[in-house]
């Protein structure tokens, strides 16, 4: 524009409406923008960000059901649950894990163990905001110490949880077993929502073969947290289902008298009563305190038990194989008449020797001198070697294997006893595949009285001895009597498949029980010391199991060994004689003569059964006594 020219008015108000123009339209379509998401966000999305706005303050956590609790016979309280407190760490929270549990070591005892505990769970595969926890059964000053520092530890909680006590740990530890912290092969096969909060499982014993219905159900529940993940109310709650609660045919008063028989010796004591197969007693000594093993046994705690050259952990009644020396004849004395190896009338002549052809070993008996003659009644009762020598001779292996394992022994014929092992009972088929060789008879004379390849647990000899004490009838062992809910025993017992063992001529259950009966109360019988002074009738056999072998010509002097490598001390019975109320086998490790030590122990077991505990064999007990007085 040219100076003294004057401005074009019109055409700058155009520019500027057009500009206005364009300002009102950039400005109404930005609130139409706007109007439109928060349309959306409030309208049409509403309920999404209202669940994703709740998840930051409602969480759902899981209740973990209270586990079912385990009584004996008598409903003396074996398993409970106690309350604890212990120390945990959400991760996702947590700011700084170091740091975090450096200030946790300054007012709390955590040892290595926990810290190494700590981390390996940190690695293990686990669900979001799973607390992890780091001590357990906290101390109530270390309960306050945490309180006053709590609100400088974002990620750390007090966690109260119901835990495991065995209020008998050392007497039931073996029978009922032990619970543990679930590990990482355990997390892999559990329900993993019904388990969700649980942080212990059955590892042994009832508690693990029940642990299905001792376990229960988990329960729910939503709760309101803070800005810190901290609980501000609970909004709903779905209640757990506690486990079921077990009664068992223990009887904790004959399971405290089985350790106190066996106190300072190395053994175990099965007894059973037979009509039921309910398991009275299953002890085995040294036991250990199964709550150490609850939360997590120390390093030094567990190594202390697992070095003890008596092995306490080790449990005799179910795994411990033996061999059962003599406390097997009378089983072979019942194969031997139904095979027809023998009769009740054969007798033979025993020098103190046997010899499977002129000229060749000897095989000793353990009476030197011999028995002279007998018959089977008498090779029961005074335990002689050489009959049962030549009668196992005549019968074979196969024919001894036939009938032993139809009394149970080379298999775990418990119907809930968990870890038991099934011994081994030697065959040809056995021999040549495990040591390339033939059966030679010779094996058969060793096998004649219990020794050999064979071995035995004191379960195995004490269901051998019930089915004797049934005269062939079948009835499994069970530690399980009933439960304390809807759910019937048989549903989770497993299905009995043994089937009565019945004899060409009933009547040689009888023979062989009288010849048991000769052992307590005959003349000439090995344990009729054990037996004097009895108001009842019992029937038994000793036995001795040699630890090492001996050269065919030594002698065996139990001054001269070591005490580790004495025999085994072996015994099976039961009583009363005419309606029997409870079958007893025991071991006592190196104990040397079963007579002398064995037999003893299950008199007092007996006695205690029959004359101080088992009231409802009180009326039997009588009617026994007035035909023992009649006779």
């Amino acid at each position: 524009m040219a100076w003294g020219e004057f401005k074009d008015t019109a055409a700058e108000r155009r520019l500027f409406q057009r500009r206005t123009v364009v300002m009102l339209v950039c400005v109404i379509l930005a609130v139409g923008l706007l109007l439109t998401r928060m349309y959306q966000l409030q309208v049409v999305e509403h309920e999404v960000y209202t669940t994703l706005s709740d998840k930051n303050r409602v969480q759902v956590q899981s209740v973990p059901p209270p586990r079912g609790l385990v009584y004996d016979r008598n409903g003396v309280l074996l398993a409970e649950n106690r309350p604890v407190f212990s120390v945990t760490l959400v991760p996702e929270r947590v700011q700084g894990m170091d740091e975090t549990l450096a200030r946790l070591g300054e007012f709390l005892a955590i040892s290595p163990e926990d810290l190494e505990r700590f981390h390996r769970r940190l690695e293990e595969p686990r669900r979001p905001f799973q607390e992890i926890p780091l001590r357990y059964d906290l101390t109530e000053q270390e309960m306050a110490r945490l309180a006053v520092h709590r609100h400088e530890l974002p990620g750390v909680e007090v966690e109260a949880e119901l835990v495991r006590y065995y209020p008998h740990s050392e007497l039931t530890a073996h029978a009922l077993g032990f619970v543990g912290r679930i590990n990482r092969e355990e997390l892999q096969r559990i329900d993993p929502v019904n388990y969700a909060g649980t942080n212990y499982i059955g590892k042994s014993g009832i508690e693990r073969f029940y642990e299905e219905i001792l376990h229960g159900k988990v329960g729910y529940q939503h709760v309101e947290t803070n800005a810190r993940g901290r609980t501000l109310r609970v909004l709903e709650r779905e209640n757990p289902v506690p486990g079921e609660d077990l009664q068992l045919h223990l009887d904790l008063r004959l399971q405290q008298r089985a350790h106190e028989l066996l106190d300072g010796r190395r053994g175990a004591i099965i007894a059973i009563q037979p009509d039921t197969g309910g398991i009275l007693a299953l002890a085995s000594v040294p036991g250990f305190d199964a709550n150490k093993f609850v939360t997590g046994i120390s390093v030094d705690d567990y190594r202390e038990l697992s070095d003890s050259k008596d092995k306490p952990l080790f449990n005799r009644a179910l795994r411990g194989q033996y061999p059962p020396g003599s406390t097997l004849k009378p089983m072979l004395a019942v194969a031997a008449l139904d095979s027809g190896a023998t009769t009740r009338d054969y007798t033979i002549w025993d020098p103190g020797h046997f010899r499977l052809n002129e000229g060749g070993r000897v095989w000793r008996d353990w009476k030197r001198t011999g028995h002279g003659w007998v018959d089977l009644k008498d090779a029961v009762a005074e335990s002689c070697d050489v009959y049962f020598y030549e009668v196992a001779t005549e019968m074979g292996v196969d024919t001894m294997y036939s009938y032993l394992s139809r009394f149970g022994f080379g298999e775990d014929a418990a119907l809930d006893v968990s870890g038991a092992l099934s011994g081994l009972l030697p065959s040809r088929e056995w021999k040549r595949a495990v040591r390339n060789e033939p059966w030679y008879p010779g094996d058969s004379v060793n096998l004649g009285i219990g020794q050999g390849f064979m071995l035995a647990t004191p379960l195995q000899l004490a269901t051998a001895t019930a089915l004797i004490a049934n005269r062939g009838e079948w009835v499994e062992p069970r530690l399980l009597k009933d439960i304390r809910g809807d759910h019937p025993v048989d549903e989770f017992l497993p299905e009995e498949t043994h089937q009565p063992l019945t004899l060409k001529n009933p009547n040689d259950w009888e023979y062989v029980v009288e010849s048991m009966v000769e052992v307590m109360h005959g003349r000439k019988g090995t344990a009729r010391g054990a037996a004097a002074g009895a108001s009842y009738r019992m029937a038994g056999k000793t036995g001795t199991a040699q630890v090492f072998s001996l050269a065919e010509d030594e002698e065996y002097d139990a001054e001269e060994v070591r005490e580790r490598l004495r025999d085994h001390a072996l015994f099976v019975g039961f009583a009363p004689v005419d309606d029997p109320q409870i079958a007893v086998a025991v071991i006592v490790e190196n104990g040397g003569s079963g007579s002398g030590t064995a037999a003893p122990v299950a008199r007092a077991m007996f006695d205690s059964w029959l004359l101080e505990f088992g009231k409802e064999a009180d009326a039997t007990l009588v009617s026994d006594v007035r035909a023992r007085g009649s006779d």
